[in-house]
């Protein structure tokens, strides 16, 4: 069982930047793989980026400006989101796995934070 605590989220403007944190309980955090995902308003939950031990995997549509990067000592994820654009604008979800795999599909991960919004201005 592990718990996942994102925050960082908030209002910035087209161009701007922002890094949320995603911190899991647990003894085991390296053996799971984390995942963001994000949900804008009447659209279905999407993949943004994953990472394990072994792999990394970002969404095409946000590859080059956000990176994903976890520090097992913290037991905590991070997605550093740059050159934000309006279309970014969601509400932005922890997720993670048993295993080392990174798969797209949200019924994949067990576990899931409350979500953090982002909204960016144009």
């Amino acid at each position: 069982q592990v718990q996942l605590v994102e925050s960082g989220g908030g209002l910035v403007q087209a161009g701007g930047s922002l890094r949320l944190s995603c911190a899991a309980s647990g003894r085991t955090f390296s053996s799971y793989a984390m995942g963001w995902f994000r949900q804008a308003p009447g659209k279905e939950r999407e993949f943004v980026a994953g990472r394990s031990v072994v792999s990394t995997g970002y969404a095409d549509s946000v590859k080059g400006r956000f990176t994903i990067s976890r520090d097992n000592a913290k037991n905590t994820v991070y997605l550093q989101m740059n050159s934000l654009k309006p279309e970014d604008t969601a509400v932005y979800y922890c997720a993670a796995r048993i295993g080392q795999r990174l798969p797209h599909e949200k019924y994949e991960y067990a576990y899931w934070g409350q979500g953090t919004q982002v909204t960016v201005s144009s």
